[in-house]
């Protein structure tokens, strides 16, 4: 993909022309509305809501891409690791089409907060979902509900921060939020190991999931429009 408008050969001189201005012009909005530091970002509120909001979606996302195999394999002896693995590709089929028509669904409407509290919830509850059901079926259609949820976020999710972040302080935001929401790459995963253990099977641990999967819905809808200077 092109980095730049001018190295897009799909477009014309026109078309490149006004992209740029357009990009300007945004820049030019967020440099008057507010104009951040990057140690003012890193203390502002907001950035780290939406951190928060990030690490609580990707406590559902290693979830599933850690676990999701065990879950399906559990249900049933009979299962092959070869059919497991055709039944763990349905989940991700499901949220790769879903990450597609929500990313698109939200560039259309300009809409960013309830599209990442919806799928926030609808995973939230595909997961505590799993621990009433033992079908096949069932299980395969809920973790494609939770593939749709953790992937279908990202599109709608990152541009939040570029709603009021600009140069400098974009690269100090988006580095926190990232940094922060990946360490759910270790806590995701260990908690529910440990749970499991606790609770005597996978699905026992899986309410720990949706709760922090509706705590960042919950987050998304309380994010405050506008975004406040330290001190403001």
């Amino acid at each position: 993909m092109p980095s730049r408008p001018e190295e897009a050969r799909f477009l014309t001189a026109d078309e490149k022309q006004w992209i740029r201005a357009e990009l300007a012009r945004e820049e030019k909005g967020k440099l008057k509305e507010h104009q951040y530091s990057a140690m003012q970002t890193l203390a502002n509120g907001r950035v780290w809501c939406l951190a928060s909001i990030y690490f609580g979606m990707l406590i559902g996302l290693y979830t599933l891409n850690s676990w999701a195999a065990q879950l399906v394999k559990s249900l049933s002896t009979r299962y092959s690791n070869s059919v497991v693995g055709l039944l763990v590709m349905i989940p991700n089929l499901v949220g790769l089409a879903g990450m597609v028509l929500v990313s698109r669904h939200s560039d259309r409407t300009l809409e960013r907060r309830y599209h990442v509290a919806v799928l926030a919830l609808a995973g939230g509850s595909a997961v505590i979902s799993l621990r009433a059901t033992h079908s096949a079926f069932f299980s395969v259609a809920l973790l494609s509900l939770l593939a749709v949820g953790v992937y279908g976020f990202m599109g709608p999710f990152w541009a939040l921060p570029s709603e009021f972040l600009t140069g400098f302080s974009a690269a100090a935001g988006l580095a926190l939020i990232n940094s922060v929401g990946n360490l759910a790459g270790f806590v995701g995963p260990y908690m529910v190991g440990f749970l499991s253990q606790r609770t005597g099977g996978l699905y026992g641990s899986m309410p720990f999931t949706g709760v922090f999967l509706f705590a960042s819905a919950i987050l998304v809808l309380l994010l405050p429009k506008a975004a406040r200077l330290p001190g403001a």
